[in-house]
């Protein structure tokens, strides 16, 4: 077992004596962030509360540095282990400098009174999340990105080999959600902390984790590397998506394309159709895409949002065929937008696309300002 600092055999969780999920085999070394993921009321806080004894196991060990957790001391454990959970709290007239000195009481006397040593530790504990300038504000009067800064600072404060997060994302902004995340993968790499948290933002999960959990039903239904995890059938299926489609070569969700008859050929390739993909979708307008390699970077997104995608192979020229079947398309829109402003061997032939859409008048040159 202590080839992973925190670990789990045959646990089983839930409420009231009920068992929500069975047979958990969680693993995670130092140095390593395993990310659980899953539909809501899924059951991974409840997994996470039971990992840290929140919630009492209905079965099953969790192992904590190669030792059975449920007989170590809570000193023990609070030197081991630290926890940034998503309740959010509310101390009275504490500044963040308070909050994150709360962090050093598992290594003070019993009336929690901080040496200059846990001083110390409390100041370099704001400065790994930036958070200097916080330190003599009230915490009850920062923003909530601020306060899990602090709040992470102070779970980093009681100098963790495991650290437990539960959404430590959420009601954060995406500057606060990259900032905090960035922080945490500096610390796993420097401090080869051991990490376990939960996450809804796939393409989050998909960035900074090394291994994936997928929590489903009454299961552990997938466990691996993003790269096994995040592809365009399993997370659907995860989600029961049945509207729109998941990205995985972008990590993100499009939604439906616009059914029927194509009105708008978009000539696109190497990103510049995208916009144009999604604003067309977004006036519900049906369009076409093409001529595109199967490798360009437009192809996911247009494959997921247009009525049609006229393609190539990947690296191959544009061939007569495709082309024959791009010019038939665009000869019945009544618009054709072509952002492209480069042609080369690879896409000649959407130069003579964009040539017969001028010629027969229906040619607009795409430019988004």
């Amino acid at each position: 077992m202590d080839e992973y600092y925190l670990s789990t055999d045959h646990m089983t969780v839930g409420y009231n004596g009920k068992a929500l999920i069975r047979d958990i085999a969680l693993q995670v070394r130092r140095g390593e962030i395993l990310t659980l993921i899953g539909p809501n009321g899924s059951g991974k806080s409840t997994i996470l509360k039971s990992l840290i004894q929140q919630l009492k196991l209905l079965g099953g060990t969790v192992y904590l540095d190669g030792r059975v957790m449920a007989k170590m001391s809570e000193k023990e454990i609070s030197t081991r282990l630290s926890v940034l959970m998503t309740e959010r709290i509310h101390p009275e007239l504490m500044t963040c400098r308070d909050v994150v000195g709360t962090g050093r009481y598992p290594y003070t006397g019993r009336l929690g009174i901080l040496s200059a040593e846990d001083r110390q530790k409390v100041h370099e504990a704001l400065a790994l999340v930036h958070g200097e300038d916080l330190a003599d504000r009230s915490f009850t009067e920062i923003s909530d990105g601020q306060r899990q800064r602090v709040l992470l600072a102070r779970a980093l404060c009681q100098e963790p080999e495991v650290l437990v997060l539960d959404e430590p994302t959420s009601f954060l902004d995406i500057r606060h959600k990259l900032e905090l995340l960035t922080i945490l993968k500096d610390m796993v790499r420097q401090r080869q902390l051991a990490v376990v948290m939960s996450l809804h933002e796939l393409d989050l999960a998909q960035k900074v984790s090394d291994y994936v959990v997928c929590v489903h039903g009454s299961v552990i239904a997938r466990y691996g590397p993003p790269e096994e995890i995040f592809t365009s059938d399993y997370v659907p299926t995860l989600f029961g998506v049945t509207r729109g489609s998941y990205n995985a070569e972008f990590g993100c969700l499009e939604l439906e394309p616009v059914r029927g008859t194509p009105q708008v050929f978009v000539i696109g390739g190497g990103g510049s159709g995208i916009p144009w993909y999604r604003q067309l979708q977004r006036k519900g307008i049906p369009f076409a895409a093409g001529v595109l390699q199967e490798n360009d970077v437009d192809y996911p997104v247009a494959k997921a949002l247009a009525a049609q995608v006229i393609s190539e192979r990947p690296f191959r020229p544009i061939g007569e065929e495709a082309f024959k079947q791009a010019k038939a398309i665009l000869e019945t829109c009544n618009q054709v937008l072509c952002p492209l402003t480069e042609f080369g061997p690879m896409n000649e032939p959407n130069r003579a696309l964009m040539d017969l859409a001028r010629q027969n008048g229906t040619l607009k040159l795409a430019s988004m300002g």
